[in-house]
């Protein structure tokens, strides 16, 4: 494990796996590079795989107030701290907080983004106008489970069934262990989760090569938000991975991403 200290002083923590260029990976919400592991070990090669804890979880640390431009400058920091331009790739959430850095100017190369949650028609409800506010309250009052259960099935509309299986299982205490960090993901979608205001201002600005991904066992939204974002990107594509949800087979998904992000290796970009 190394660290950076971000402009605001804080420390993130970041490893790196594999020689070659930098490949940063930008999880989502409730996710800690620990979670990006398993995809990192199998970039990792040709690529240097960078996963990092975004600030407030795992080995990093935090910094009162909260705002999504001191993520910005913390994914700025890993990628100055790995070489000084870098491949990214965003999931989820993430993938949002990377296109908002991208469009900052963060040197950027090369863009991946799968399936950023972007409400962008009526294929889904929008998040609750409330949400951000019961969200607060909850982690206020210590509920933390309650927290992740509000986050899974109003803002991720994962089904009332695959949420008490979730509850059962071992991944709930770690879900649980992230769940302050929870309004963080929310601050960052805000404004593109009611469904009436995409394309988001920024998206105009991104003139990086950017691969958006969705898996072809997601829900229709999840394949609306990913054309939508392809469509809006001046330089983006689409691609979809057969047979994949949103928690996308790390053996599937990085071939694909090897593929992306070294095509132009040959011609030195």
């Amino acid at each position: 494990m190394d660290t950076v200290v971000s402009r605001d002083g804080t420390v993130i923590a970041y490893e790196r796996s594999g020689e070659g260029p930098a490949v940063v990976l930008v999880g989502g919400a409730l996710s800690s590079r620990e979670a990006a592991a398993p995809l990192a070990q199998r970039l990792a090669g040709p690529v240097a795989a960078v996963s990092y804890d975004r600030r407030g979880r795992g080995d990093s640390g935090d910094t009162d107030p909260y705002a999504v431009a001191r993520e910005v400058e913390d994914l700025a920091a890993v990628v100055e701290a790995v070489g000084g331009s870098a491949r990214v790739l965003g999931y989820s959430s993430g993938a949002a907080l990377a296109l908002e850095a991208a469009a900052e100017g963060v040197a950027i190369t090369h863009l991946a983004l799968y399936e950023p949650p972007y409400i962008v028609d009526e294929s889904r409800p929008p998040v609750p106008a409330d949400y951000l506010d019961r969200l607060t309250e909850l982690l206020r009052a210590g509920r933390r489970g309650d927290a992740v259960a509000l986050f899974l099935t109003e803002a991720a509309a994962m089904p009332v069934e695959e949420l008490d299986h979730l509850r059962r299982s071992p991944l709930w205490d770690a879900q649980e262990a992230l769940a302050h960090t929870l309004p963080y993901d929310a601050t960052i979608m805000a404004e593109s989760t009611r469904g009436d205001t995409f394309p988001p201002r920024l998206f105009g600005n991104v003139h990086v090569r950017t691969l958006v991904l969705d898996g072809g066992a997601s829900p229709a939204w999840m394949h609306r938000a990913a054309q939508a974002v392809a469509d809006a990107l001046p330089l983006g594509q689409r691609r979809t991975l057969e047979g994949q949800t949103h928690r996308v087979d790390p053996e599937v998904l990085a071939p694909v991403l090897l593929d992306f992000f070294t095509a132009d290796e040959a011609l030195g970009s």
